[in-house]
């Protein structure tokens, strides 16, 4: 065990209680974590499925990188804990960011992008460099840069909705019989979805996933509706190395990079934060732990054509909810989305309407997050918004660089305008005042 880990830290006055995070303590609750991981990896198929068709990866790519991650979250866990209940895995967030890498390089070229985000991840993390981030970028900008995530995905998948099989696609009519059919099961669907989320999300939320799922499937024995169809990739060690001809390619490839590094790193930081306040037992996050295991995860997935990882909230909140209190809970989520991974010719049961409830509820959640920003005034909103707007309309690269961008300049001529201070002077206090601040963020 890592000298970090506290080990007074006792779940009782009692002696003899295990300390939290040894074996002891996991064998004591190994049944919960069992049932958990197994509720919680049931639930995380349609969602991971969901991010991998938004991110223009295979499916059966985007599952094996969960479960690697699974798999180092849980080795890391022993002697570098980061948090407690989090489960890895891909992540909504950067869907629109690993789909504008494949759009712009080419599938080919992804495992390299990876593999740099990575190396930068691993910069980051040895010089805990994370401290920085938010301060850096203010979490107000990161929550429009989710918001205008959220609206991605949430149009993208919408159209899953009134999709049906081409054999009934008609040229003459839009919205022919089968059109307005799907239509109206997939509104059905998505009302009873959102009913049972709001009634079992603060109790069991993985219910509302179970139903559509199988709703989904009942409903597709019957009638004729688009199916999901998961491509037969190879899964098979490659060296992620660069094919480029261009050197400026190969610099916007570095420049894609860092913002997504920079993306992975800022959510598991809020998502650390979350973590902290519905861990069962209260336990501290280390958050520089945390990405010890994403960039670790990162590196190994790069090799095999892998995406980016991070403790999601969605699957977290469900693993606590279980009754997870270790990470031994993550082992059988791994285990779960394994079999699927390796049989996913069962997920072809599953008819693409069911995903898009899923989604379109991500999504939404990720658009809702600009409510977060309210306490931070009408200026944060009013920059959240506009960096949301510009995400959705130029990308996550462009958008959050031009939001940066204008924050910067209004802030510099406020400092001009109010301390009547020199160019010079006005870039030592920033620096002076983010080294400080610097101090307060763990």
């Amino acid at each position: 065990m890592s000298s970090r880990v506290n080990k007074k830290e006792q779940l009782s006055e009692d002696e003899k209680t295990p300390v939290v995070g040894s074996a002891a303590f996991q064998a004591k609750y190994a049944g919960r974590d069992i049932a958990a991981g197994i509720v919680t990896g049931t639930m995380a198929i349609p969602l991971s499925v969901g991010i991998a068709i938004m991110s223009d990866y295979p499916i059966k790519i985007g599952l094996a990188t969960v479960a690697f991650a699974t798999l180092v979250g849980w080795i890391f866990s022993w002697f570098r804990p980061g948090n407690y209940i989090g489960c890895p895995g891909i992540a909504a967030g950067l869907a629109p960011m690993l789909a504008l890498g494949v759009a712009t390089f080419g599938v080919e070229n992804m495992a390299f992008c990876i593999f740099l985000t990575a190396i930068m991840q691993a910069v980051v993390w040895y010089f805990n460099w994370q401290r920085y981030l938010l301060v850096a970028i203010p979490v107000y900008l990161v929550e429009g840069l989710l918001a205008g995530v959220g609206l991605k995905i949430f149009l993208k998948f919408l159209e899953f909705t009134y999709e049906i099989p081409e054999n009934l696609v008609s040229v003459d009519q839009f919205w022919n019989d089968a059109r307005i059919e799907m239509a109206i099961i997939s509104t059905v669907s998505m009302a009873g979805f959102l009913f049972l989320f709001s009634k079992f999300k603060d109790k069991q939320p993985a219910i509302p996933y179970f139903a559509i799922i199988i709703a989904g499937i009942i409903v597709s024995q019957f009638i004729h509706v688009p199916m999901l169809y998961v491509e037969d990739v190879e899964l098979k060690l490659i060296a992620p190395i660069p094919q480029v001809d261009s050197f400026m390619v190969f610099v916007y490839m570095i420049l894609f990079c860092a913002v997504l590094a920079v993306i992975d790193v800022i959510e598991q930081v809020m998502s650390n934060a979350a973590l902290e306040k519905i861990d069962p037992l209260k336990r501290k996050c280390n958050t520089n732990n945390s990405l010890l295991a994403i960039w670790v995860a990162n590196l190994g997935s790069s090799f095999f054509g892998g995406m980016t990882n991070l403790d999601g909230l969605a699957k977290s909140t469900t693993n606590r909810l279980a009754g997870a209190y270790t990470k031994f809970s993550i082992v059988f989520i791994g285990m779960v989305v394994a079999f699927f991974t390796f049989n996913a010719e069962y997920l072809e049961y599953l008819p693409k309407f069911a995903i898009a409830c899923v989604m379109l509820l991500s999504g939404y959640k990720m658009i809702a997050g600009l409510i977060h920003v309210t306490h931070h005034g009408p200026y944060a909103m009013m920059l959240a918004i506009i960096c949301g707007a510009l995400v959705w309309k130029l990308g996550i690269f462009e958008g959050l660089l031009i939001a940066m961008a204008v924050h910067g300049l209004i802030h510099f001529l406020i400092y001009l305008n109010r301390e009547k201070m020199a160019t010079k002077q006005i870039i030592k206090r920033y620096i002076d005042n983010l080294r400080k601040n610097s101090g307060d963020v763990s």
